[in-house]
């Protein structure tokens, strides 16, 4: 029952956000980076669903982290199935993987995507609980150079879309044998100091002591200076992995730092982890205290995961990245978004008639490839010359109930004020020949096809 009687303001829920218009221009520049550096590296694109079984997350994610016991939407459906919405996006494509029959695909196999996530975290600056994400992901392949390829191709699409300056800090924290003694290294460390750890970590330290290692309280962080080093236990294997890694972003000329107490916030990570930030963030080399500092973004290496969802021993690594956080970097920076496909003709129109087959011409110009704004709902030519004049156009073209009765169009420079009349059936073909002829030096090329679904 409504109570009418009290007043109710719809607005968006607590912690999501419209993306409006006028940041759309920053989104799509990320997007198109994305998918033009997904093309050349070879990573095809998956959407896996916004709702996924409870249980994939509390397996891969690990029902001890933040994001499982705390942050999850999870629901149960009247059929009676937990789902959740994903709080990330690697569980999901690891389950696809398996369930879709990639095992039998070439390997690796390399996917990409771009979608909306969800936890229900505090909203703040830079956090929200509806999140976009774009991700890489690698599936069948131990060599450290794809570890090294991944951590590229962020900095790679991040170099694409305006920003650079940015910090790779990153760490090794060893498959689970060599992980058991560092496990043990951290109990003997921090149990002296149990009553000083918050709440949270008074648990950890049975369930899951490196989550310590990622606590953000004051006094933790404190506590972590003194603790000991996950690089200082690995295993041979993860020893040489890891400096393989190192060797080969230092073939790149990657920037990167040593954070030995970089441990990531999800179960499913093994060997590398790394997390990126912009440099005015903070962070800097040497820091090791768990700066609260957001991170654009991170990932790692998970070689147990396929397993854990069932499948074969399948080596694989990943990373993604939080578009908001993208968003507001750019525009912190003021990055310069270019132009594309800016409309540099305008067709006004005058009467029903003209107003007719000003939507056919319309959809002629769409096929040829031309821009052409319009205000079809105006019937007073001079308000949409004024919407030429403020839209800058180059060209504008005049139907009136003559031209539309002799089927002719009035083409009329802008700067020059310049008119001449041309048969209607022409009026594409000259267009474009008179924009190729006027065309500005440096202009940028138009806009890639987008895939055959809609685009996120």
């Amino acid at each position: 029952m409504i109570n009418k009687g009290k007043t109710f303001v719809l607005q968006a829920p607590r912690g999501m956000h419209d993306i409006l218009p006028a940041d759309q221009k920053h989104w799509e520049r990320i997007r198109r980076a994305v998918r033009e550096v997904a093309a050349f590296y070879s990573f095809e694109r998956i959407d896996t669903p916004i709702v996924e079984a409870t249980e994939l997350f509390v397996r891969s994610v690990g029902a001890d982290t933040d994001i499982v016991s705390k942050e999850m939407y999870s629901f149960k459906t009247k059929g009676g199935d937990d789902l959740t919405l994903r709080p990330e996006g690697t569980a999901g494509v690891v389950r696809a993987y398996l369930e879709r029959g990639m095992v039998s695909w070439p390997q690796p196999v390399k996917l990409y995507y771009l979608g909306p996530m969800f936890r229900h975290e505090n909203p703040q600056r830079g956090r929200y609980r509806q999140l976009w994400q774009f991700g890489f992901e690698v599936i069948g392949e131990a060599d450290p150079v794809i570890d090294a390829q991944i951590m590229q191709l962020i900095t790679v699409v991040a170099a694409e879309v305006g920003l650079k300056n940015l910090m790779l800090k990153i760490n090794s924290i060893g498959c689970p044998e060599c992980r058991a003694a560092y496990r043990k290294a951290l109990v003997q460390h921090y149990r002296p100091k149990v009553v000083k750890l918050c709440k949270d970590c008074r648990s950890r330290i049975k369930t899951s002591v490196l989550r310590l290692l990622d606590c953000k309280e004051e006094t933790c962080t404190e506590l972590r200076q003194t603790a000991p080093h996950g690089v200082d236990h690995l295993c041979s294997g993860c020893h040489g992995h890891f400096k393989a890694v190192l060797e080969f972003l230092d073939e790149l000329n990657v920037s990167y730092y040593l954070d030995p107490f970089l441990v990531r916030g999800l179960d499913y990570y093994t060997r590398t982890v790394f997390e990126i930030f912009p440099e005015e963030s903070g962070v800097t080399p040497g820091d090791a205290t768990g700066s609260a500092a957001l991170a654009l973004g991170g990932g790692g290496r998970y070689d147990g995961l396929v397993e854990l969802l069932g499948g074969k021993p399948t080596p694989a690594v990943g990373a993604a990245c939080g578009m908001e956080r993208w968003v507001e970097l750019m525009q912190v920076r003021e990055v310069r978004i270019p132009e594309r496909n800016r409309p540099r003709v305008f067709l006004a129109q005058l009467g029903e008639l003209a107003k007719k087959k000003s939507l056919k011409l319309l959809e002629d110009f769409r096929k040829a490839g031309v821009a052409v704004a319009e205000s079809l709902g105006r019937e007073s030519i001079k308000s949409q010359f004024r919407s030429a004049a403020r839209l800058g156009v180059e060209f504008t073209l005049i139907m009136g109930q003559k031209e539309t009765l002799d089927g002719t169009v009035i083409i009329r420079e802008m700067n020059s004020g310049m008119q001449e009349l041309v048969a209607l059936e022409k009026v594409v073909a000259e267009t474009k020949r008179r924009l190729a002829a006027s065309r500005p030096a440096g202009m940028v090329r138009p806009p890639l096809a987008t895939t055959d679904h809609d685009e996120t």
